[in-house]
C-alpha cells in the first residue's frame, strides 16, 4: 500500500441533518424484543398433528418455523402438566407434608395476630438462667424386657413382653447425671429428644414412651427453681415430639387407601386405627404418678378427634380438674399453661376450659404464702420478686389463650378479680400485656390507680408502668387523660434507683411521649434520661435501650429543625461513647434524614448538628475498616452534602464544599462528589448569569475551578482524577475559563502515562485497556471545541495526547494504540471544517482563530498522514495465525469507514486505500456478512446525491465476498 496524501471531505452539517430526517421517519421496527414474553400455545390441531401421518406434519412444519420450545413440551405449558398432576402427587404426599399443612390450618385457625408459643421460646430460654448444677434422674427400666427372638413370634409372646417393659418404666435401675451445666442440660434434653425419633423411627414404641414418661417426671423438679421456665421450655419440646408422632401414626393409618381429609369425622376412621389410638390412650392411663400422666396424655390430646367427636370437650375439663392434685404451685401454673397450649391448637373455640384453669389458678396464688413454699424459697435464698417472676411465662401464656379474640367487657371482668386479689401486680401485669391495647388504652387511667395500691414489695410498680407504656405505645388513650397518664407514670419511673430499671421503663415512655406531645415533653424527659445515667458511667451499660431510645424519636420527629433544637438532644447523643454504638447511631440518623428530608436545607442548626454527626462517622474510618462500611458511610455522607443549598448565596455554598472537604478528606467518594457539587455550582452560576459573567461570577467560577484542580489530586482512584480532569475541564470552557480548561486537560494528558495496564474492579484484576480507550474517546471529541493556546503551536493538546499514546505502554499483542489513532481521525477531519459540529457560546475554537488558514489545515493533513501510515505499518505486522488476521480484518475495516465517512475519495490515492482496505478486511473471510452488505447500500445510496457521485466509481470496485 503506497503512501496517501490525505484530504478531509468538506462537510455541511445541516444539509446531512436534513438528508437523514426523512429516511428516519423510513425506519421500521419489528415485533422482537428480548423482554417480551413468549407464549406458547397449547392448540389441538399441534396435537392432532403429532398422532396424525408423518406427511401431516411435515407439511405443517414446512410452512412455519419449528419452535424449539414448543416442539419439546408439545404445545403444552410445563406449568400446566405440573398442575394437571397435583392430585397424583398429593396421593403419595409424605406423612411430614400431611403434618405441615395441618400445622397451617390450625395457625389459619387461631389467625395470624395470636403470637405462637415458639416466638416465646427462645426469649424464655434467655430469660431465665442459671449458674447453679443441674441433674437428670431418669428410670429407663431393667434389662429383663428384651425384644422377642427371630423363632419366638407368637403375638401372646410380644404383649407379654411389653405388659413386662410397662411395669418397668417405674420399678427399673435409676440412671443420674449430676453437676450438669446449664448448657449440658439443655444438650442432654435435646439428645433424649433424637433418642425419642430414633426409637420411634426403629418401631421401639415402648422405649419412646419411657423416654416421654421419664422426661415428664422431671417437671417435678423445682430444686433450682430459677431454672424452671427453661426446664420447662426444653422438656415441653420432647413431649410436643412424642404427640405429633402418635398423632402422625394413626392418621397415616386412616390414608390407606385414600388420604384422610383435613375435616374429617370419626366415621372417616378405620377400626385399626381407632385400636390403636384406644390402645395409646390405656397405656398413657396405666401411668401411676400423676404428673407424667397428665402431661403425656395432654401431648396426645389431638387424637381424641379418631375416636370420639366430643373427646377432646370431654377431656379437657378432667385434665384441667387433675391438676388441682398438684401441690407445688408454680409446677401446677407451668401445667396449667401446657394444657392451654394444647388445647389452644386443637380446639380454640373451648374458651370455658380456658378460663377455668385461670380461676383455678388466682385460686393457687394463696399458696404462694404457704409455709412450704417460704420454706424452699429461703432454702434456695430466692427472694419473693424474683419467684413471682417465674410465674410470668405460664400467665402470660394464658391470659393470651383467654384474651384471644375475647370481647371487652371480659377484661373488665379481669380488673375485678384482680381487685378482689388485693391488686395482685404479677396478675395485674399479665392482664396488661394480654389483652389488645386498644382495650387497656381505653382504660389506663383506671389500670394506673390500680397500680398505685398494688403492694410494691412483691412486684416492682415501675414494670407494671412498663406494661401499661407497651399498651399506649400501640393503643390512644382518650386526649383528655394523656397529659395525666404521662404525670403519673413519670413520677414512678424517675424514682426508680436501678438505672437499668430505669432505662428499661423509660424507654417505653419515650414512645408514648413521642407519639403525642410536642419537643418540650420530649426534651424533658431526655433531661431525666441524661440525669439518670450520667453518674458513675451508667450509660455504657444500656446502649441497647439508649439506641431505642433514639429510634423511636427518629420514629415520630422527621422535621430536623425541630428535632436538633431540643436542647437535650445532642448531649443525649454525647452519652454514647463507644465508638461502634456512636457510628451505629449517627448511621440511623442520617438514614432518617435522607429518607424524610424532601428540600434541601440551608438551616444553621442542622447544618452544624449534621456535619458533626457526619464527622463522627468518617473519623470512625481508619486502616482496618472494611470497604463496604466506607462505602455505606460515603453513601450517607453524600446523602447529606446533596440535601445542602444556600439558593442564589453561591459563595456560602462553595464555603461549605470547602469545609467538607477538610472534613471529608479520608473517604474518596465523598471528594469525588464536593468536585461534583462544585461543578454544578459553577453550571448552576452560568445558567443564572446566562453565559455572560460579570467581573464578580467570572472570578467565582475560577474559584471553582480552582477548588477542584487542588482536590482532583488527593484522589487515589487514576480514573477518578482522569474522568474528573476532563470534567471540570469542561466545566471551566463552558464558563470561558480558557487558561483553567486548559490546565486540566493538560493534567489529564500528563496523567496518562501513570495509568496502570490492570485495575481492580470488585475484586478482580482487569485490564484498564477498555477503561482507557473510553477516556481518550471523550477526551478526543472534548478536543474539538478546545483553542489552541497561543504560545504551545498549533493542536498541542491533540499532539500532546498522540504521544502520550505513543509511549505507553500497552498490553502485548494490543490494537489499542492503533484504534486510538484511527478514534483521532474523525477529529482531525472535524477540525479542517469551515463551521465545526458544535462549539461552546462565547469560546473561540480553532474554527475561529485559524478561519480555515491552509497552514492550519496543512498540519492537519500532515498529522492524518502520520496516523494513517502508523496504522497501515501495524496491519501488515498482523499475519502471522488465525487470531492476528481476524484483528487485521476489523482494524483495516474499521480504517475504511473513517475514510468513507471523513476522507475525500476525490483523491484518487484515498480512494484506492479505501479500496484496498475493503479488500484486506475480506480477504480471510472473518468480516460479516450482513454489516458488509449494509455498509455497501449505504455507499450506493451515498453515491446517487448530487454532491456525492465520485463514490459511484468506488463502489463499483468493491466486491461483497462470502464471510464467516
Amino acid at each position: 500500500m503506497a503512501a496517501v496524501q490525505w484530504r478531509s471531505s468538506g462537510r455541511n452539517y445541516d444539509a446531512e441533518l436534513q438528508r437523514c430526517r426523512p429516511e428516519a421517519a423510513l425506519v421500521e421496527f419489528g415485533d422482537y424484543h428480548p423482554l417480551k414474553p413468549i407464549m406458547v400455545t397449547d392448540t389441538k390441531t399441534r396435537r392432532g398433528a403429532r398422532k396424525g401421518s408423518t406427511s401431516s406434519s411435515s407439511s405443517s412444519s414446512s410452512s412455519v418455523p419449528p419452535d424449539p420450545l414448543s416442539s419439546m413440551l408439545d404445545g403444552t405449558d410445563p406449568l400446566s402438566m405440573f398442575a394437571s398432576e397435583a392430585p397424583a402427587m398429593s396421593h403419595s404426599a409424605s406423612t411430614g407434608d400431611l403434618g405441615r399443612k395441618r400445622k397451617e390450618k390450625e395457625e389459619e385457625a387461631v389467625g395470624p395476630e395470636f403470637e405462637p408459643w415458639l416466638s416465646k421460646r427462645g426469649e424464655i430460654l434467655a430469660r431465665f438462667t442459671t449458674t447453679e448444677k443441674l441433674s437428670i434422674n431418669l428410670f429407663m427400666g431393667s434389662d429383663r424386657g428384651k425384644a422377642p427372638s427371630p423363632g419366638s413370634s407368637a403375638v401372646s409372646e410380644k404383649v407379654r413382653t411389653r405388659l413386662e417393659e410397662l411395669d418397668d418404666l417405674e420399678e427399673g435401675s435409676q440412671k443420674e447425671l449430676l453437676n450438669l451445666s446449664q448448657q449440658d442440660y439443655a444438650n442432654r434434653i435435646e439428645e433424649l429428644n433424637q433418642s425419642l425419633k430414633e426409637a420411634w423411627a426403629s418401631d421401639q414404641k415402648v422405649k419412646a414412651l419411657k423416654i416421654v414418661i421419664q422426661c415428664s417426671k422431671l417437671l417435678s423438679d423445682t430444686s433450682v427453681i430459677q431454672f424452671y421456665p427453661s426446664k420447662f421450655v426444653l422438656i415441653t419440646d420432647i413431649l410436643d415430639t412424642f404427640g405429633r408422632l402418635v398423632y402422625d401414626r394413626i392418621w397415616t393409618m386412616c390414608s390407606d387407601p385414600r388420604p384422610l381429609p383435613d375435616s374429617f369425622t370419626v366415621d372417616d376412621v378405620n377400626d385399626t386405627a381407632k385400636e390403636t389410638c384406644l390402645n395409646w390412650f390405656f397405656k398413657i392411663a396405666s401411668i401411676r404418678e400423676l404428673l407424667p400422666r397428665l402431661y403425656v396424655e395432654a401431648a396426645i390430646l389431638k387424637c381424641n378427634r379418631f375416636l370420639n367427636k366430643c373427646g377432646i370437650q370431654e377431656t379437657l375439663p378432667r385434665l384441667t380438674a387433675m391438676i388441682r392434685g398438684i401441690g407445688d404451685p408454680l409446677v401446677a401454673a407451668y401445667a396449667r399453661a401446657y394444657l392451654c397450649r394444647v388445647g389452644m391448637e386443637v380446639a380454640p373455640h373451648l374458651k370455658d376450659s380456658l378460663n377455668r384453669n385461670f380461676f383455678d389458678l388466682l385460686g393457687a396464688f394463696r399458696q404462694i404464702s404457704s409455709e412450704s413454699v417460704q420454706n424452699q424459697l429461703v432454702l434456695q435464698r430466692v427472694e419473693v420478686p424474683e419467684y413471682l417472676t417465674l410465674y410470668s411465662p405460664a400467665i402470660n401464656w394464658i391470659l393470651q389463650c383467654i384474651a384471644h379474640r375475647a370481647p371487652e367487657p371480659l377484661l373488665t371482668e379481669m380488673m375485678e378479680r384482680c381487685k378482689k386479689l388485693g391488686n395482685n401486680a404479677l396478675l395485674l401485669n399479665s392482664v396488661m400485656r394480654a389483652f389488645r391495647p386498644e382495650f387497656v388504652a381505653a382504660r389506663a387511667t383506671d389500670f394506673i390507680g390500680m397500680i398505685k395500691d398494688c403492694d410494691e414489695a412483691g412486684f416492682p410498680k415501675h414494670l407494671l408502668f412498663g406494661s401499661l407504656g407497651r399498651s399506649l405505645a400501640c393503643a390512644d388513650p382518650p386526649e383528655s387523660e394523656r397529659l395525666t397518664i404521662l404525670n403519673e407514670a413519670w413520677k414512678v419511673v424517675t424514682k426508680v434507683r436501678s438505672p437499668q430499671d430505669y432505662v428499661n421503663c423509660a424507654e417505653i415512655w419515650v414512645e408514648f411521649t413521642c407519639r403525642h406531645f410536642s419537643k418540650r415533653e420530649v426534651n424533658t424527659v431526655l433531661a431525666d434520661v441524661i440525669k439518670h445515667m450520667t453518674p458513675d458511667r451508667a450509660f455504657e451499660d444500656a446502649y441497647p435501650q439508649l439506641q431505642s431510645v433514639i429510634r423511636k424519636i427518629l420514629t415520630y420527629f422527621h422535621d430536623f429543625s425541630v428535632l436538633f433544637s431540643m436542647e437535650r438532644f445532642l448531649p443525649f447523643l454525647d452519652m454514647f461513647q463507644k465508638d461502634s454504638v456512636r457510628v451505629e447511631v449517627c448511621r440511623s440518623i442520617m438514614e432518617i434524614f435522607i429518607r424524610h428530608q424532601e428540600e434541601p436545607t440551608r438551616d444553621p442548626v442542622i447544618l452544624n448538628a449534621m456535619l458533626h454527626i457526619c464527622k463522627t462517622m468518617h473519623d470512625s474510618v481508619n486502616a482496618l475498616t472494611l470497604e463496604d462500611e466506607k462505602r455505606s458511610l460515603a453513601l450517607l455522607i453524600i446523602g447529606f452534602i446533596r440535601m445542602v443549598s444556600f439558593g442564589r448565596d453561591f459563595e456560602q455554598q462553595l464555603s461549605f464544599c470547602v469545609e467538607a472537604r477538610a472534613t471529608f478528606c479520608n473517604l474518596e467518594s465523598v471528594l469525588v462528589q464536593l468536585i461534583h457539587t462544585v461543578n454544578q455550582l459553577a453550571m448552576e452560576t452560568s445558567r443564572v448569569m446566562r453565559g455572560s459573567h460579570s467581573r464578580k461570577t467570572a472570578a467565582f467560577v475560577r474559584a471553582c475551578a480552582a477548588y477542584s484542580f487542588i482536590t482532583i489530586p488527593s484522589l487515589s482512584s487514576i480514573f477518578s482524577r482522569l474522568s474528573l480532569y476532563l470534567l471540570s475541564g469542561q466545566v471551566a470552557l463552558a464558563n470561558q475559563c480558557l487558561s483553567q480548561a486548559d490546565a486540566f486537560l493538560k493534567a489529564a494528558v500528563s496523567l496518562l502515562p501513570e495509568v496502570p495496564r490492570s485495575i481492580n474492579v470488585e475484586g478482580k484484576h482487569r485490564s484498564s485497556e477498555g477503561f482507557l480507550l473510553d477516556f481518550i474517546n471523550n477526551f478526543l471529541a472534548t478536543l474539538l471545541v478546545v483553542p489552541d493556546h497561543p504560545e504551545h503551536g498549533v493542536l498541542y493538546l491533540v499532539r500532546g495526547l498522540l504521544n502520550m499514546v505513543q509511549d505507553y505502554t500497552w498490553e502485548d499483542n494490543s490494537d489499542a494504540k492503533v484504534r486510538v489513532y484511527i478514534s483521532a481521525l474523525p477529529l482531525l477531519a472535524a477540525m479542517s471544517q469551515e463551521t465545526y459540529l458544535y462549539s461552546i457560546p462565547k469560546v473561540d475554537s480553532n474554527e475561529t482563530l485559524y478561519g480555515g488558514d491552509p497552514k492550519f489545515l496543512s498540519e492537519i493533513n500532515k498529522l492524518c498522514e502520520t496516523l494513517i501510515g502508523q496504522i497501515l505499518d501495524h496491519l501488515k505486522t498482523l499475519c502471522r495465525d488465525e487470531q492476528s488476521t481476524r484483528r487485521q480484518g476489523a482494524m483495516a475495516f474499521s480504517l475504511f469507514g473513517v475514510l468513507l465517512a471523513h476522507g475525500d475519495l476525490r483523491n484518487n490515492k484515498l480512494s484506492q486505500l479505501a479500496v484496498n482496505l475493503w479488500n484486506l478486511s475480506h480477504k480471510h473471510g472473518h468480516c460479516e456478512t450482513r454489516v458488509s452488505a449494509r455498509t455497501l447500500e449505504y455507499i450506493k445510496h451515498q453515491a446517487q446525491q448530487a454532491d456525492m457521485t465520485h463514490l459511484s466509481e468506488t463502489v463499483q470496485r468493491l466486491a461483497l465476498q462470502s464471510c464467516t
